[in-house]
């Protein structure tokens, strides 16, 4: 059984629990055996989670706000306005393809397979995931991933 299967079979437990206290400084010590064990699993989840729901919040937030009808008799300031909406929805629709990402990452860490590079099998290691946790591949493979794109327009 590899380290990727033990750890996908690990039940939750106070382990588990810890997930929620554990901070990025006690997670990036933590040893490579230790990797996507039940606290970090869970320490992703709350952070993935959290992110989903401010995401959803925004989105909320802006439905209510773009309802708001303000008369504005002044073309330029109705042309602010507009201006400004047009921004918040680009926003938005950027935020639509983050949450997809998110979820997508949550049904990683359901299935036991987060924390993994999809294309190599290899861990993507801990501070990426922290700076994005969403990432499904490892550093490597992303960057070649981003040459392909740049030399063929893949």
């Amino acid at each position: 059984m590899t380290t990727k299967e033990a750890n996908a079979k690990a039940k939750p437990s106070a382990a588990a629990n810890k997930g929620a206290k554990l901070t990025e400084a006690e997670l990036l010590k933590m040893s490579d055996k230790d990797y996507m064990n039940a606290a970090q699993l869970e320490f992703f989840r709350i952070k993935l989670q959290t992110l989903k729901d401010d995401i959803l919040k925004n989105a909320s937030e802006t439905t209510e706000h773009l309802r708001e009808n303000i008369l504005v008799p002044d073309p330029a300031d109705r042309a602010t306005i507009e201006e400004e909406h047009a921004l918040e929805l680009r926003t938005r629709d950027r935020e639509r393809k983050l949450l997809k990402k998110v979820e997508q990452a949550l049904a990683r860490i359901e299935s036991g397979d987060y924390g993994w590079c999809e294309e190599t099998g290899e861990p993507i290691g801990i501070s990426r995931l922290i700076a994005r946790p969403t990432a499904n591949l490892s550093l490597e493979a992303q960057e070649r991933r981003e040459l392909r794109q740049k030399l063929f327009g893949e």
